[in-house]
């Protein structure tokens, strides 16, 4: 039996620090240094986001604290002048916030973060209330699996189905995440395909592949 994929509930810290939309500055910039975050979600009601407040944010005030605009660059940064002269979380957030769902697989949120240039991502339901919240590092977690929970993986998800026959003769060692097969197999031809399936494993570092074809007895 294939095992599930990871999701972002696999790996997403279920333990949430939020703001309120009438947080104010100084209480924002007290909860990123607090909890050593550069990001807050901004829920209101039950829990629904709507918006995320980060440091880019914040430094907006000091950016424009000592620098007087004139009238047309006023014009060219309005959300950028709105901000620095705000003072709560309402008026300093981003939004739409960019979030996910707690089911949608770990490359979709990597693909998320690096599109939207953010670090870390609020993961909602369907209503849009706060989950979690899945980071960059959280990502990460499946490549702290232990080599031998993906060398058992590897043999029951790849080699088994994919060699029936010759799989007793497979040999699946993994050091460090890397996964390397070795041995003798009756179908050469899914050699590339045990490569591809044991290196989408979730946690695998990388698979060096040395099974070759079956040497046939002489005289056969």
């Amino acid at each position: 039996m294939t095992s599930r994929p990871f999701t972002v509930a696999d790996v997403m810290t279920r333990k949430v620090v939020a703001v309120e939309p009438g947080a104010e500055f100084k209480e924002i910039v007290t909860a990123m240094e607090r909890w050593k975050v550069t990001a807050l979600p901004v829920v209101e009601g039950e829990g629904r986001v709507v918006g995320v407040v980060s440091e880019a944010d914040l430094l907006l005030k000091e950016e424009f604290h000592d620098h007087r605009l004139g009238l047309v660059e006023q014009l060219r940064n309005l959300e950028a002048t709105a901000k620095a002269g705000s003072r709560r979380a309402k008026d300093l957030m981003t939004r739409p916030a960019v979030t996910i769902g707690p089911d949608a697989s770990l490359p979709r949120a990597a693909r998320t973060m690096a599109s939207h240039r953010v670090k870390r991502l609020p993961v909602v339901d369907d209503q849009g209330v706060i989950q979690g919240i899945v980071s960059r590092s959280d990502l990460l977690k499946v490549f702290l699996r232990p080599d031998e929970d993906l060398a058992a993986e590897v043999r029951r998800d790849v080699v088994e189905p994919l060699f029936p026959l010759s799989g007793a003769r497979v040999a699946v060692r993994v050091d460090g995440g890397v996964v390397t097969l070795s041995g003798e197999v009756r179908d050469t031809a899914l050699v590339p395909v045990a490569t591809r399936l044991a290196r989408a494993v979730e946690g695998v570092v990388d698979v060096r592949c040395e099974l070759t074809g079956r040497t046939k007895p002489q005289g056969s």
